[in-house]
């Protein structure tokens, strides 16, 4: 008994939170509870921020290690992309999905069936690549500036990958106990950061205009190496996608939006001021990023030799704080070292919080995933054991993982700007429709010369994709035969027809195809039905008709219409699956009523495999043994579980 106990005790424990059953989740991490009002957007800027600012930590060298000594060419380039392209992209879809759903939804409306699940979980799996690579490279990176720091002790040194790990750990352990708190130590977090990156920069800057020479070495060195200036902007052009780590954040930026606060006069369906404000947010955050990537590409290439930036190299992974300890000082230094080290395992938090948004709005509504992905801590061990493997396969080296990590950024910049295409397009915005497609263009462009150059990315990002195609089918064919009903209610039309048939004892419900039918062959079918299947005489009947609508969603509400046409009384509902739809409208009448509902049915013709693809694709299929297993599995006391007949 103690250990039933305990057992009780920890799978309550694991499953708290797990109460949102409705046919669109909003993620846990999506909407605030009803008493919260939200926060300012620039406190929210803060939580995306940790993302996204925190890149400074290892974009300046990467910027150095890709493009040399026209790292702030390629850097100006990024920033125009940056400014005229992804914020704009970004800008629309805050716009077009204020509740925090992303380009993923933008893009799920396009495409009706089945074509559009697959093309969501394909862009999951590139989000779970971006996401999970942000775990893993931020954690990564700052156990870099540990071990680098002249005050860590020695046998530190080499141990990069037990630091992730335990920085992993650490991330995994607070989404467990819970993270309530997240935008108040963001806020903090960010202050200080750019607070000490401005220190650095302007210390860098003093230093470069005490000597100017270095100006001047720097450019005759540049042009030695190129035979013009428009040589070396086309150089610039070519190099810059291996900079697009600097653009990452925009997508949790608009994952956030839910915490803006808005205006009082905001309503569900018309958040005007959660919109504005959030618009706002990301305008600022991209401006804020664009000078200070700008000045550190400067700094960094102009002060700290080009060997330094090499596997190995004091300032690989960590240019700026290799300025902060040459020129402020090891007490500085180490000061610095500390704010990196946080705000890398912040955007760690950043994107966990990001992935237990997207799981849970898709997935399980899908029938693609168990209902427990719902709840939070079961997907906090699955990502935690997921970034374990990837740190331990890339042995926690930043620039290994920069590859895939820019193949996720780039692909959701790429679905948004496309997504943004199609919505101005819908709404007759030609001159947006042009300006949206251009940016796809190069986000395109920019995607391909990425993955040409870094093949690794997109093997990791298609290792992601298969993984969740195959859990996605496997969980769609193990659950296909529950209820997939969230919620069942009838009109008033339909409410009274039941009561009046439940008047005179167990409602008899005849199953029947829905297409529109004469007076004679209703007559004919009820006819039928009570001879093969002995339905007693005189007793009232309901015909029940399902309208398969998308057989391709797997979780819906269930609005059952009643009314009474040649000559019967009908119950008609729309469901993804006919079998499941019955079987959940036949509870929903047995809770109604207080008795036991008897079914009647057709056998249908056909090869029992096939009328099983049938129902897995299309939603039917051999109606009458499907629906008598649903109601199997859902109702397991045979005394309370409806009756099937078949004639």
């Amino acid at each position: 008994m103690t250990e039933e106990r305990s057992s009780r005790r920890a799978r309550a424990w694991l499953l708290e939170g797990l109460s949102e059953q409705s046919a669109r989740h909003p993620g846990p991490h999506g909407t605030p509870p009803a008493e919260h009002t939200g926060h300012t957007w620039w406190r929210v800027m803060c939580l995306t921020g940790v993302d996204y600012f925190s890149t400074l930590g290892y974009q300046p060298g990467i910027a150095a290690l890709a493009a040399g000594l026209l790292s702030p060419l390629a850097t100006l380039v990024l920033i125009a992309l940056t400014l005229l392209g992804a914020l704009p992209v970004y800008r629309r879809v805050a716009r077009e999905s204020p509740h925090g759903e992303g380009s993923i939804a933008m893009l799920e409306r396009l495409l009706p069936w089945w074509a559009g699940k697959l093309f969501v979980l394909v862009l999951l799996g590139f989000a779970a690549t971006d996401f999970m690579i942000t775990i893993t490279l931020s954690a990564a990176d700052a156990s870099a500036h540990v071990v680098e720091n002249p005050f860590a002790p020695h046998w530190l040194r080499g141990e990069n990958v037990w630091i992730t790990l335990v920085l992993v750990g650490a991330l995994g352990a607070v989404f467990l106990k819970g993270f309530r708190e997240a935008i108040r130590v963001a806020v903090v977090l960010v202050a200080l950061y750019l607070g000490l990156n401005l220190v650095v920069l302007a210390a860098s800057v003093r230093q470069i205009a005490a000597g100017p020479v270095v100006i001047e070495d720097w450019w005759q060195a540049a042009t030695a190496s190129h035979s013009s200036p428009l040589a070396m902007v086309g150089v610039a052009l070519l190099v810059f996608p291996k900079l697009a780590l600097g653009m990452s954040g925009f997508e949790t930026g608009v994952a956030v939006m839910p915490q803006v606060r808005g205006d009082a006069s905001d309503t569900y369906r018309k958040p005007a001021g959660r919109v504005r404000d959030t618009r706002r947010l990301l305008t600022t955050a991209a401006l804020v990023m664009s000078c200070f990537l700008l000045l550190s590409s400067l700094a960094t290439t102009l002060l700290i030799p080009q060997q330094a930036f090499e596997s190995g190299g004091r300032a690989n992974g960590r240019a700026l704080a290799y300025l902060a300890h040459e020129h402020l000082g090891e007490v500085f230094g180490t000061l610095y070292d500390v704010s990196t080290i946080a705000i890398l395992w912040f955007a760690g938090a950043s994107a966990l919080a990001g992935l237990l948004n997207l799981v849970p709005r898709y997935l399980p509504r899908y029938g693609m995933a168990p209902e427990w992905t719902r709840a939070v801590r079961p997907l906090v061990l699955l990502f935690f054991a997921i970034a374990v493997a990837i740190t331990l396969w890339f042995d926690a080296d930043v620039d290994a993982q920069s590859g895939a990590y820019a193949t996720g950024v780039l692909v959701l910049m790429l679905s948004a700007s496309f997504a943004s295409t199609a919505a101005a397009r819908r709404r007759g915005h030609r001159a947006a429709t042009a300006g949206f497609g251009v940016i796809t263009a190069v986000f395109a462009y920019t995607l391909v010369a990425n993955v040409v150059e870094r093949p690794d990315g997109i093997k990791i990002a298609l290792l992601f994709i298969l993984g969740i195609l195959l859990t996605s089918f496997a969980s769609r064919v193990h659950r296909a035969f529950e209820l997939r009903a969230a919620t069942v209610t009838f009109d008033d039309t339909a409410l009274r027809l039941i009561d009046a048939a439940a008047a005179d004892g167990p409602l008899r419900i005849i199953a029947n195809e829905p297409q529109e039918h004469t007076t004679a062959e209703y007559r004919a079918k009820e006819y039928e039905q009570r001879e093969q299947t002995h339905i007693p005489d005189g007793r009232p009947v309901l015909f029940l008709e399902v309208f398969v609508t998308n057989s391709s969603d797997f979780t819906t509400d269930l609005h059952v219409h009643g009314d009474e046409k040649h000559g019967v009384r009908r119950l008609r509902v729309r469901g993804p699956g006919v079998p499941n739809t019955i079987a959940a409208v036949l509870l929903r009448l047995r809770d109604r009523t207080g008795r036991v509902p008897h079914a009647y049915f057709d056998w249908t013709e056909g090869h029992p495999l096939g009328h099983l693809i049938r129902f897995l694709v299309f939603g039917d299929g051999e109606v009458a043994p499907v629906t008598r297993e649903v109601l199997r599995r859902a109702e397991p006391d045979m005394d309370r579980r409806p009756r099937v007949h078949v004639g």
